[in-house]
């Protein structure tokens, strides 16, 4: 870089000083002010005996006159300034003109000669560095169709399996893969083949670049990592190019891994695209397969990939032979998730009561991305408060501010819409609280986050993939017990339950038509979701009943809603007296954690008799 950019200023102030040196030549006065005059009228000043001193310098004369004035000129060449005066008539010794004769010097000469090749340099220096200009566009243009991919080498900092938590399953299957790189002949001797691609399926932020680069670090061996977004140029066959490219580098640096991260973007269903089969895409992805295909038995390349969309690539990519295994990267759960918080938060200092385990029970559906920067945002709250240690009350920020956002502190409310929403959280909370199959109540705050005025907090004892219909009911009714407390209490509503009722609604809807959890329609589906593979996301939903049972479906929704509704009305109705005492705490502290809460919501027992004397 430093060698090239040398060459470019030493190009660029040669043209500079030749340019400079052509004006001054071409348009530049004689120095020191001195007019130009022709021979004739220097035997003329000569003969009127107005000469004080010719001074001669190869062809150029220096005249001095007797008042002072100096001139120059030119003699004709071969003749000397003597011949010239002596033809005209004029006598040297009684004009007493005195003629001094000096030699140029090499410095004259040379100064002299680059002068006069002062143009042919010039145009040689523009010519030669548009030459170079046009070298340089021909190496881009002929390394257009190269790969791209980064390549990690062993002296890269490793990362191995220690570096990635919460998913062991997705470890024991690729543990094979790093033994495969490690020891071929193991394989080779009893006749088995290895998965020559293996599919990392997961949604964002599961860890499936660094569980790649586990692999990698784990067998020790070159790692190329491109994006599937990076084959595909606007200019016909260079993705297909690239991938030649990128397979031959790898079959050269085997055994290797070979890491296409988002191949979804060049790996989507064949024939959903603009084009037809000329579609740039298209000849990237039959590019891919038919270099996946054309491996040898003995070539230890590993080639994984990674996508959140498996259900838009080709069947072509996935079939045995090409991307034949599939590992699952799901978000973790709750010990997956102290697992992670162990590895991200080793070498940062914590206090003693920061307890781990709470934090992962508080971070239900955080994938491993999230939890990543819950600690790094912790991290950033412990110096932002000049503490030295990360504490617990770091950790809950830092939750908060993850979920719903940093606090508005400059947000001013005044005291009736904070009365409104102290109420309205604290319906969701003692609703929830009360029903049997509610989830437990962790926190409430009327500090505004992000887009909501408060919020309140529900965490379930343990993580689940199964939901009960009974759950789901009462999902329901504390979604609408904000909005049943402000009708009870104020005997008005407001736009604050927005967002609840459309959640409800939501709920209730994808119960009767998704779940079968409607008497009257029985156990079926309703609504068939079209996708559209060039887009790759769902765009609507195609109506597969009748009019009839459209209303039939509208009608089962009210209900589970209205009866959510009534439910919530009827707690808050019966525990009016504790609905007012967490809401007036809610006014003076603004937040509620879960060991308060607890305190706040549940009975009291009784106080016991005194005992007699």
């Amino acid at each position: 870089m430093n060698s090239r950019w040398m060459r470019n200023s030493f190009i660029y102030l040669l043209v500079i000083v030749a340019i400079i040196a052509i004006f001054f030549t071409l348009f530049s006065e004689p120095l020191g002010g001195s007019k130009e005059i022709p021979i004739n009228q220097v035997i003329s000043l000569a003969a009127r005996n107005d000469i004080q001193t010719i001074e001669v310098r190869g062809e150029k004369l220096t005249i001095v006159t007797t008042t002072g004035e100096t001139f120059t000129s030119r003699k004709e060449e071969g003749s000397s300034v003597v011949e010239i005066l002596e033809r005209a008539g004029i006598d040297l010794l009684s004009s007493n003109i005195q003629i001094v004769v000096k030699g140029s010097s090499g410095l004259g000469n040379f100064i002299g000669l680059f002068i006069n090749f002062l143009p042919l340099i010039f145009f040689g220096a523009v010519l030669f560095f548009m030459m170079r200009q046009a070298q340089g566009n021909t190496n881009q243009t002929f390394s257009f169709g190269r790969s791209r991919a980064r390549m990690l080498v062993g002296n890269s900092p490793p990362v191995s399996f220690a570096d990635v938590a919460g998913v062991e399953e997705a470890k024991e299957e690729l543990q094979e893969v790093v033994e495969f790189l490690k020891f071929p002949e193991k394989f080779m001797t009893l006749g088995a083949k290895i998965p020559k691609g293996v599919l990392l399926v997961g949604p964002p932020g599961t860890g499936k670049t660094l569980m790649a680069r586990a692999v990698a670090g784990e067998a020790g061996v070159p790692f190329f990592s491109i994006s599937g977004s990076e084959f595909v140029e606007m200019f016909v066959g260079v993705g297909a190019s690239r991938v030649r490219d990128l397979f031959d580098q790898a079959k050269r640096n085997a055994p290797c891994i070979v890491f296409v991260d988002e191949i979804d973007a060049v790996g989507r269903h064949r024939g959903a695209g603009l084009g037809g089969g000329h579609d740039e895409r298209e000849q990237t992805l039959n590019q891919i397969l038919v270099e996946m295909d054309g491996f040898d038995t003995t070539t230890n390349v590993i080639v994984i990939a990674a996508t959140n969309r498996p259900d838009i690539l080709d069947p072509a990519l996935l079939r045995p032979g090409r991307f034949d295994r599939r590992v699952t990267l799901d978000n973790p759960d709750i010990k997956g998730r102290a697992a992670i918080l162990d590895v991200h938060s080793k070498g940062k200092p914590l206090a003693d009561n920061v307890d781990m385990d709470r934090v992962a029970r508080q971070t239900v559906g955080f994938s491993g991305a999230d939890l990543a920067n819950l600690v790094n945002e912790s991290a950033i709250l412990a110096a932002r408060r000049n503490k030295t240690i990360i504490g617990p009350d770091e950790f809950a920020e830092s939750i908060d501010r993850v979920i719903a956002g940093p606090e508005r502190k400059s947000r001013v409310i005044s005291q009736k819409e904070k009365e409104l929403t102290a109420y309205h959280e604290a319906g969701h909370a003692l609703v929830g609280h009360l029903l049997p199959h509610a989830d437990p109540v962790s926190k409430i705050s009327i500090v505004a986050r992000g887009q909501m005025g408060g919020y309140t907090r529900f965490v379930p004892k343990e993580d689940r993939s199964l939901i009960t219909k009974r759950q789901l009911e009462a999902r329901l009714a504390y979604a609408l017990g904000g909005r049943a407390a402000e009708e009870i209490i104020f005997d008005e509503t407001t736009t604050g339950a927005s967002n609840d009722l459309e959640q409800a609604t939501s709920i209730a809807r994808t119960m009767v038509t998704r779940f079968g959890m409607s008497e009257k329609l029985g156990p079926r589906t309703f609504g068939k979701r079209e996708e559209l593979v060039f887009l790759g996301r769902e765009i609507s939903e195609q109506r597969d009943y009748s009019d009839q049972v459209a209303e039939t479906i509208d009608n089962e929704v009210f209900n589970l809603i209205d009866s959510a509704n009534r439910n919530a009305r009827d707690i808050i109705v019966k525990h009016r007296a504790k609905l007012t005492e967490l809401a007036k705490y809610l006014i003076a502290h603004e937040t509620v954690e879960e060991d308060t809460l607890i305190e706040l919501l549940d009975p009291k027992p009784p106080i016991p008799d005194a005992a007699p004397a």
